[in-house]
């Protein structure tokens, strides 16, 4: 055991099945090779979320997929975004204390459950990411999804009718749209679209965020897009949730001119859709043009100066963006509404 120094390698001791995932700012899969360079300090972080790691780790039994335990960590980063080196080490002192039933599992299959108990670093992820990351942790291990499931399905091939929604578990939206790539679970998201009522619609769409949506589910959502941004009636809630189904879908010129729309209008001022763009959009915030409008509308919308300057302090730690955001803080042609919130961040002599 003297010869362990790292997580991923006492992990790899356990003889357990292992799965990384990123909690943050959407759930998806971090690779085993990645997080042990970013234990290591070898990367930042790729994407921190309100300046820490959000992670899920998942073993289980290679020999009884249903014994198994995940936990779920909040780890402090620095200022350039690397993993603080003292909680990695504390958290390898806290297993290596527990040893025993860490390396239990080869030995008869029990799942180390309470090797991290009272973990300062731990947390309890919300309903939404907690059924998503179900939704994964069965389809990586072999498992079946959960009882809600084939509800799902029924529900959104609309066999029962598209209003018969009120009984729907999240849970079963979620491993539906994980499973997407499964026999006609793409097309069955595909054409429920443009039919959904508003609820069921954007519940779905916060799981969508979840995935790489595939060329024809984007499709439907765009022309809904389109759709409910010329209507103009939807509730602020409802393009947020848009927003966040868009946000994953793969960087076109159609996705960017979607954002582009939904930051134009009068929806880019309500807090609950301009904090969709800032925290899933981070792709269409590199484009100059798209990240000039978005500190605009920022700086006139109804978050006012205490979400100006949050939001920003979260996107500023990402390096990839802080650059471009400094860059159009400096941009004479600023309006003044920017140039007062960037003063009342910085202080007035900010240059």
């Amino acid at each position: 055991m003297t010869n362990i120094s790292s997580l991923t390698q006492l992990l790899r001791e356990t003889g357990a099945q292992i799965r990384f995932f990123d909690m943050g700012r959407r759930v998806q899969k971090l690779s085993m090779d990645l997080f042990e360079k970013i234990e290591n300090q070898q990367t930042p972080y790729p994407t921190p979320y309100l300046q820490h790691a959000w992670i899920a780790l998942m073993l289980w039994n290679p020999k009884n997929k249903e014994q198994g335990v995940a936990w779920f960590l909040k780890l402090p980063l620095d200022e350039q975004g690397f993993l603080v080196q003292a909680v990695r080490d504390d958290l390898l002192n806290r297993l290596l204390k527990n040893a025993g039933s860490i390396l239990q599992m080869e030995e008869n299959g029990e799942a180390p459950e309470d090797a991290l108990k009272d973990n300062p670093f731990s947390f309890k992820p919300d309903q939404e990411k907690m059924a998503l990351f179900h939704a994964y942790s069965t389809l990586t291990s072999g498992q079946a999804a959960s009882k809600y499931y084939e509800n799902a399905q029924e529900y959104f091939s609309g066999q029962n009718g598209f209003d018969n929604w009120q009984t729907l578990g999240y849970q079963g939206i979620a491993d539906l749209v994980v499973r997407h790539e499964k026999g006609s679970n793409g097309k069955i998201l595909t054409k429920a679209i443009p039919l959904l009522p508003d609820a069921p619609l954007e519940v779905l769409c916060t799981c969508i965020e979840s995935i790489e949506p595939s060329h024809d589910l984007f499709e439907a959502l765009a022309l809904r897009t389109e759709q409910t941004l010329s209507r103009g009636t939807a509730s602020a809630n409802h393009i947020a949730a848009i927003t966040r189904a868009l946000s994953n879908c793969r960087n076109t010129p159609s996705k960017f001119e979607l954002i582009g729309k939904i930051i134009d209008s009068d929806y880019a001022l309500e807090p609950e859709v301009i904090v969709s763009v800032a925290t899933r959009c981070i792709e269409a915030l590199q484009d100059p043009a798209i990240l000039h409008k978005f500190l605009e509308k920022l700086a006139i919308g109804k978050a006012g100066q205490a979400g100006f300057s949050r939001i920003l302090s979260d996107l500023m730690f990402l390096p990839i963006l802080r650059t471009l955001i400094l860059m159009q803080f400096r941009n004479e042609e600023r309006s003044e509404a920017l140039s007062e919130a960037i003063g009342e961040m910085f202080g007035q002599n900010f240059k």
